[in-house]
């Protein structure tokens, strides 16, 4: 059984919602980006306690790092063993957050629900970096009919400024791109 089975079995007998984030969902929907791990999210802190990973003891290696009060995240618990992918569970901390798990449910991996295009963009947006921006055009380039980009016009909102910015560097970039 892999790691990311194991993890997801937990997260499921604790009913704790999540969905798959990062390179991995790009993957899912076409884009393609070399990774060394798989990328889950959930707002539930309970994944930052011991607790609901008694059952892993020495079978994987479990390291929960809890964000201080101005960390963007409530946390990332990181699962490793030799042979296997590593897993990163990202603990949000805002209500959006939440929200783009809670809509994560019509694309899976082995069964495991993807965030959105347009939620992933949402997450890549707040992330913040420039291989975050990279990762938004290639959405975008697939977006023939431009639904993720005017969902996530609608959106953006909840989004701290600096992220709202960069959304709105990429659009104009693209506008530009175009003409």
């Amino acid at each position: 059984m892999t790691l990311l089975t194991e993890v997801v079995q937990v997260l499921r007998r604790e009913s704790i919602p999540h969905a798959v984030i990062g390179a991995s969902a790009l993957a899912a929907y076409g884009v393609s980006r070399a990774t060394a791990d798989v990328d889950l999210l959930t707002n539930d802190t309970r994944c930052l306690t011991p607790a609901p990973w008694v059952t892993l003891t020495g079978r994987c290696d479990v390291d929960i790092r809890r964000g201080d009060a101005d960390d963007p995240l409530a946390g990332v618990v990181r699962f490793s063993r030799p042979g296997d992918m590593d897993i990163d569970l990202v603990v949000g901390r805002r209500a959006w957050q939440h929200e783009c798990v809670l809509r994560a449910d019509a694309t899976t991996i082995d069964g495991i629900p993807i965030v959105s295009l347009p939620d992933l963009v949402l997450l890549k947006l707040y992330a913040g970096g420039p291989q975050d921006a990279w990762d938004i055009h290639q959405v975008l380039d697939l977006d023939a009919d431009r639904q993720v980009r005017s969902t996530v016009d609608a959106r953006v909102v909840v989004l701290p400024k600096p992220a709202i910015e960069l959304w709105h560097t990429i659009v104009r970039e693209r506008s530009r791109s175009k003409t």
